[in-house]
């Protein structure tokens, strides 16, 4: 059986089901041809590679955003290589906030460096 949003939201903290929901919509307005994954554990979101995911943690909303470089937010709990070009960005939101511009600049980043695919 196919995860579903909804399925997945299901029992989810309702805090960090609203701030799951304003974090797609910030990435599903970067552009018509982007494709969303529903895994049991997680949501992700890639054009022809994924390049930004999330997942709810207790109340806690965790995101991940992958760019060819390493930057800073204040929000960052880490940022670790994954391949030779890519770095994920995890982020840990918990307050509405934190959906801020910064974060937003960094998933159009991503939208246009990481989701095409880095080969």
């Amino acid at each position: 059986m196919t995860p579903t949003l909804d399925g997945y939201l299901a029992d989810q903290d309702p805090d960090a089901v609203r701030r799951l929901l304003t974090f797609r919509t910030m990435v599903t307005d970067l552009g018509d041809d982007i494709e969303e994954r529903v895994h049991r554990t997680e949501v992700a979101w890639a054009r022809t590679r994924v390049f930004a995911a999330a997942f709810i943690y207790s109340s806690r909303l965790e995101v991940a955003v992958d760019l060819l470089r390493r930057v800073h937010h204040p929000q960052l709990r880490d940022a670790f290589p994954t391949t030779q070009k890519v770095v994920t960005h995890r982020l840990t939101i918990t307050e509405d906030e934190q959906l801020d511009d910064v974060l937003a600049g960094m998933l159009a980043e991503a939208y246009e460096s990481v989701g095409p695919g880095t080969r």
